[in-house]
Order: C-alpha cells, then sequence, then structure tokens
C-alpha cells in the first residue's frame, strides 16, 4: 500500500504539468526517434534503437510514479496550517544555538523537498525534528557528521 504523498498545492501543480508534459510531448519524441532508429535497418545490432528503447522505458516508469503520486496525494491548504505549531506548508525561522546563525527553512512532503531552496522534507532529520515545534522551543537534530545540532525556532509563517 502506497503511503500518502504530501504536497502543497504548488507541488501538486508541478507534477500535474511534468505528467502531462511526460505524457504527451516526450512520449512523441521517444516514438519518434524509435522509428527513425527503426529505419536504419536490423534491429538485433542497432544501439540507437536500444537507446531509445531504454529512454522510452524510463520514461514510462516515471509516467506511472508520478501517476502513483498523484492518486495518493494529500494536498495541504493554508487552513490546515497553524502559524502556533510547525507543520507541513510552515516556514520556520531558527537560529543555531552554537553559531548564532539564522536560517529560513519550508516544510514541505518528500516529493518537493529541494535543499537547495531550503525547501526540507518533512521526513528530513531537520524537518521530523521541527515539525510539532513551538516558537521559542529548542530541538535537537541529529545530523549525519559530527554531534546534534540544536535550534531554536525563533518565528513560525504559514508558507502557503
Amino acid at each position: 500500500m502506497p503511503k500518502d504523498v504530501i504536497l502543497t498545492p504548488e507541488g501538486l501543480e508541478k507534477l500535474k504539468e511534468e505528467l502531462e508534459h511526460l505524457s504527451t510531448e516526450k512520449r512523441r519524441e521517444v516514438a519518434a526517434r524509435i522509428k527513425e532508429a527503426r529505419e536504419f535497418g536490423d534491429i538485433s545490432e542497432n544501439s540507437e534503437y536500444d537507446d531509445a528503447k531504454n529512454e522510452q522505458a524510463m520514461l514510462e516508469s516515471r509516467i506511472l510514479q508520478l501517476e502513483e503520486r498523484l492518486r495518493s496525494a494529500q494536498v495541504v491548504t493554508a487552513e490546515d496550517i497553524s502559524s502556533d505549531v510547525v507543520g507541513v506548508g510552515s516556514i520556520v525561522h531558527v537560529k543555531d544555538e552554537k553559531t548564532g546563525k539564522s536560517q529560513k527553512f519550508t516544510i514541505v512532503g518528500s516529493a518537493e523537498a529541494d535543499p537547495a531552496e531550503l525547501k526540507l522534507s518533512n521526513e528530513s532529520p531537520v524537518g521530523r525534528a521541527l515539525i510539532g515545534h513551538k516558537r521559542n522551543e529548542v530541538v535537537s537534530v541529529q545530523v549525519p557528521k559530527g554531534p546534534a545540532r540544536k535550534l531554536k525556532i525563533t518565528k513560525i509563517e504559514v508558507g502557503l
């Protein structure tokens, strides 16, 4: 049984757009590559044909994965989010107790996580540690390298 995929409305829209692109334009491109490769003759020793068929298999796999995510999607709306307690959709301002460095994270579902944009999954070590906590609480986060970090929640905003 697949687990629920937690998405923001923006994340849901991105998945739908990707699915639409892959199942229309990309499928046509791959089909054209396969047709072109077949025209080269014997397909048993045709690397272009093999590459195109592999790309088609990966494409179909990704389409199935997206369809499954959309089927099990649980969309978080602004009404579901509180500025009192950290949850999926919250923008959390934290201050590292040791270094004094402040950071701002958006807590999202795993399908939307993007550490480069400071969008942390609710399943990541930091995201999991922050969820359910309130402003001015200090949470301990065990990071892969080194001792646990202590983060003080300084502000919680609704991120949608």
